[in-house]
């Protein structure tokens, strides 16, 4: 246990266990560094949802770039989700909008986590449609996400028969 002692004008500063005195040094970019320290949650794959503002509205989608310009994702408007999961499940044709909001817009990204017992938007759209999010959400990689479609929706088919 390391306590932080400090005198100010004659009164003594006892820092606790936990507490935030000390500021960390670390690693700058490009320098090695183990693997705990380097992990970020917002790497290119993640499932997000984006809080934008001017207009406001909310998009959910698969980050593919983040820069310091600003945030590309492959998704689509929160507003219209339902309708999205119930289009991927009938097998309607479905394509990703692929845009790039600029960072003024940007006013809040996290992650799409469930939160104690509601499932995230991810579990519902998975539970719905039977295809995993980063499947339908990959913008390259339709035909991938339709043939498992197809397939899931001719295994379930069978299973009705």
């Amino acid at each position: 246990m390391e306590l932080d002692l400090r005198s100010v004008r004659g009164f003594a500063i006892h820092a606790f266990p936990g507490d935030n005195l000390k500021v960390e040094k670390r690693p700058a970019k490009g320098s090695p560094a183990a693997p705990s320290e380097t992990r970020e949650p917002f790497l290119p794959g993640a499932v997000v949802i984006a809080t934008l503002c001017n207009p406001r509205e909310k998009f959910w989608g698969m980050i593919l770039a983040l820069a310091s310009e600003g945030l590309s994702l492959s998704g689509a408007e929160l507003a219209s989700f339902e309708d999205l999961a119930v289009m991927v499940r009938d097998g309607e044709p479905f394509t990703p909008a692929v845009v790039f909001f600029p960072m003024h817009r940007i006013e809040r990204v996290e992650l799409d986590l469930p939160d104690g017992s509601l499932p995230s938007l991810s579990q519902r759209f998975l539970a719905k449609t039977g295809l995993e999010p980063s499947a339908a959400l990959a913008p390259f990689g339709r035909e991938k996400a339709g043939s498992d479609l197809q397939n899931i929706q001719s295994n379930a088919s069978k299973e009705r028969s």
